[in-house]
């Protein structure tokens, strides 16, 4: 056991010295992105008739701990915010892995040491997104942006895919539901909160092709397909009989004479035989006049010879 920790116990079995020496840390856990900014809030009392000679900060409880701000680590990042009267307060900038630690504020008096103990606990945390490697078409989808422990400070956190900002994906809950992804919604996904520069890896989700859905679309498209054809195959057919039915019509009411109609009608050909069908007409003699009474003297049987 150190000679600190005997002296802190010694210490406190002396009634009221408790009550004068003291450091409290508000919160005593503290949780925090990579590269965000931290303020360990501080305060500590002493007893009357001591003057402050030194107050440090330092991450390790020992007899002679190290000064942070005079490691090179800690120098250009570290700044003490507070005084030498109560205020212990630091802030550290641009915190990292390596920075989780129990912080320790001691400060030395004219007659005294004092460091408090136990300090402020540091976790330093990246962002984890957890999510489906595989989804299929019409799923539901829970991404979860997950810490290694509960961030103090009250976080919204934003959602990327490949990248881009969904800037409508802005809520105070870690999760992202996606309700009936589609094969558009595949993409690289990652996490951050907003004011902090730091970002989760990237997380490829897959939405796979729904198979059963799939498989409807094709039967619909290729009933269609074969309903189109039918149609068109029932048109086209239909013009065809339309054609041929005015074909043969127009044959029928544009049919000419043959040129051997016209031959059996030649007339010069012929003629000597249509005239040889006619009856030969032997001319009258003619009758000549004697004068009326010898006309009148023909009896009507010599008039109907004449004739």
């Amino acid at each position: 056991m150190s000679l600190i920790t005997l002296a802190l116990v010694f210490l406190l079995l002396i009634p009221g010295v408790c009550s004068q020496w003291s450091v409290r840390y508000s919160p005593s856990h503290i949780c925090a992105l990579k590269d965000s900014t931290v303020i360990m809030s501080c305060t500590y009392t002493y007893p009357p008739g001591h003057q402050i000679k030194k107050v440090f900060w330092t991450n390790k409880n020992s007899e002679e701990p190290p000064y942070l701000f005079e490691d090179p680590g800690y120098s250009q990042r570290l700044q003490y915010l507070g005084d030498k009267q109560q205020n212990c307060t630091i802030r550290l900038s641009h915190v990292t892995l390596k920075d989780s630690h129990m912080y320790y504020f001691r400060f030395i008096t004219d007659k005294e040491k004092w460091i408090g103990y136990p300090g402020v606990t540091l976790t330093v945390t990246g962002l984890q997104l957890e999510s489906p490697e595989r989804v299929t078409e019409g799923d539901s989808v829970t991404l979860r942006c997950k810490s290694s422990c509960a961030l103090t400070d009250r976080a919204t956190f934003i959602w990327y895919r490949n990248s881009q900002p969904l800037t409508e994906r802005r809520d105070r809950n870690n999760e992202l539901l996606l309700q009936s992804v589609r094969r558009e919604d595949s993409g690289r996904y990652s996490c951050a909160v907003d004011g902090h520069t730091h970002i989760s890896p990237a997380v490829q989700l897959n939405v796979m092709y729904n198979r059963g859905t799939g498989w409807s679309v094709w039967v619909v498209i290729t009933v269609a397909f074969i309903i189109i054809i039918i149609v068109l195959y029932t048109i086209q057919k239909k013009r065809i009989n339309c054609r041929s039915a005015i074909h043969e019509y127009e044959n029928d009411t544009r049919t000419y004479p043959s040129e051997g109609t016209y031959t059996g009608l030649d007339l010069k050909s012929r003629s000597s035989d249509l005239y040889n069908t006619l009856p030969i007409v032997q001319p009258r003699p003619a009758v000549h006049q004697s004068g009326s009474s010898e006309y009148e003297n023909l009896s009507p049987q010599q008039d109907a010879t004449v004739r």
